[in-house]
């Protein structure tokens, strides 16, 4: 089976399962991401928290809309999709200020581990909003895990690294990404293409988050030519070309074998933040890793 051509521009295939080039683009990705937490916290010392997010939506809502002129991409109907596409940024723009806040109060471990805990609320949401997407056994087994992990990371208030308050905003934003798939999933703006949704959720969140940035105190810190480079990185890497290679990819593999790799994320950013930022790695931590990374794992495991 052939699809239409794809976010970029390539023919995709679509294929049964995960092969090694898949197997590696998703690495990429995940590695992606996973330095993305770090390259906040980095971009924190020069730009303030909400700020920051707000740069990052207006630069990254132009390169995606300009991808989108370029290719002749049909966002679809503004009217139809305007109170969908209202909630999808207004959702997007608390979940980056929660993320970005907590990255700037506790560490990238803590706070990773966290956020990426999105599959739990997203399969809790599932089962009441769409009759189909039912809790599993499995899947039941996999928000236990979940559950456990966050519980356990909350709980331990040792070192300097651990805040109340950062791991409960990154708590937010996990909760606000849930909305935003479910949002994708169960309004009229899931007939539009992914171009659409991301244009949305960038689009509002660039009027909001530069708005509401003065609230949070001064826009900018200490700011250097390296924070620059590190905004682009966020910019180009993550939220523009970074998102269209992720849905090329669920174009072409099953996307319950795509999300099975989300756990590789917060690994990945539990060893940066100890490699780059030197963050010790405290035992309730690794086991925080571990049970989050299960959960995943089984939460998005296809029922045989």
């Amino acid at each position: 089976m052939t699809l239409p051509y794809g976010v970029l521009g390539m023919r995709a295939m679509r294929k049964s399962q995960i092969d090694l080039p898949g197997a590696a683009g998703l690495l990429v990705i995940a590695t992606i991401l996973a330095g993305n937490q770090i390259v906040m916290k980095l971009t924190a010392t020069g730009l303030s928290p909400v700020f920051q997010a707000g740069v990052r939506s207006v630069l990254a809502f132009l390169v995606i809309l300009g991808w989108v002129l370029l290719r002749g991409v049909r966002p679809g109907s503004f009217r139809r999709y305007f109170w969908p596409g209202v909630l999808l940024g207004v959702l997007f723009t608390a979940e980056f200020i929660g993320l970005y806040i907590a990255l700037d109060l506790t560490a990238v471990s803590r706070a990773s581990i966290i956020f990426y805990t999105m599959p739990m609320f997203l399969s809790l949401g599932a089962h009441l909003l769409i009759p189909d997407d039912r809790l599993t056994p499995v899947k039941v087994a996999g928000l236990v895990c979940a559950f456990l992990g966050v519980a356990i990371v909350l709980s331990d208030r040792s070192g300097g690294e651990a805040s109340l308050a950062g791991d409960l905003l990154a708590l937010m934003g996990s909760v606000c990404w849930a909305g935003i798939a479910l949002t994708v999933r169960v309004s009229r703006i899931s007939e539009a293409p992914p171009e659409a949704h991301q244009l949305w959720q960038l689009g509002v969140s660039a009027l909001l988050l530069p708005a509401l940035a003065p609230l949070f105190g001064p826009l900018v810190r200490d700011f250097g030519a390296e924070h620059a480079w590190l905004m682009a990185y966020q910019v180009l890497l993550v939220a523009s070309f970074g998102f269209l290679f992720w849905f090329y990819l669920l174009k072409v593999y099953p996307a319950s074998s795509v999300a099975s790799f989300a756990f590789l994320t917060p690994v990945l950013s539990v060893v940066m933040g100890w490699a780059i930022l030197g963050e010790r790695l405290h035992l309730s931590v690794l086991v925080s890793l571990a049970l989050v990374s299960a959960g995943i794992v089984l939460i998005n495991r296809r029922a045989r």
